[in-house]
């Protein structure tokens, strides 16, 4: 059998740099998010690209702002993950999705802890992507992510365990 030439073209493209963010509350729950766009019943953590010139670490603030809108002064990094985790988009969305320039994302993961109220959680930012949120536990987080993303969220949790 030949090998599928889109398929050896899309194995060629780059990851995109990202970052995301495993916000937690004091109860050690996780701030989750049902997307406006794509997966209608899929949720899944604050998450965003890397701007040109831009620090991981400095994404990850202008992402909290702009998905949730929380304060930066209103968490604390707990930490940050040891390597980028990347993931695969399903071929069709290759395409579809960062004018077909990317196969996946490579993610760096910041650990956050909540100091704030609910009450100050605005999903309705400038340019809204979430419909509604929730706090979770990871268990029911990873059931409701979209599948091309599990194993990533799973290499999340196993290695922020020990603060869930």
């Amino acid at each position: 059998m030949t090998p599928d030439p889109g398929a050896r073209a899309i194995e060629a493209l780059p990851y995109r740099p990202c970052v995301g963010l495993m916000i937690l509350d004091a109860s050690g729950r996780i701030f989750a998010a049902q997307r406006i766009d794509g997966y209608p019943d899929a949720w899944q953590m604050p998450q965003g690209g890397i701007d040109a010139g831009e620090t991981p670490r400095a994404a990850a603030l202008r992402e909290l702002t702009e998905e949730t809108g929380i304060a930066p002064d209103r968490i604390e990094i707990i930490r940050e993950s040891r390597e980028w985790l990347p993931y695969e988009l399903p071929r069709h969305l290759v395409p579809k999705l960062w004018g077909g320039r990317f196969r996946g994302q490579k993610q760096r993961w910041f650990a956050i802890r909540f100091l704030g109220a609910d009450a100050e959680v605005n999903i309705a930012t400038a340019e809204p992507e979430f419909r509604v949120w929730a706090w979770m536990g990871h268990e029911e987080l990873i059931r409701r992510i979209v599948p091309f993303k599990r194993d990533t969220y799973a290499r999340v949790f196993k290695e922020f365990g020990d603060l869930l």
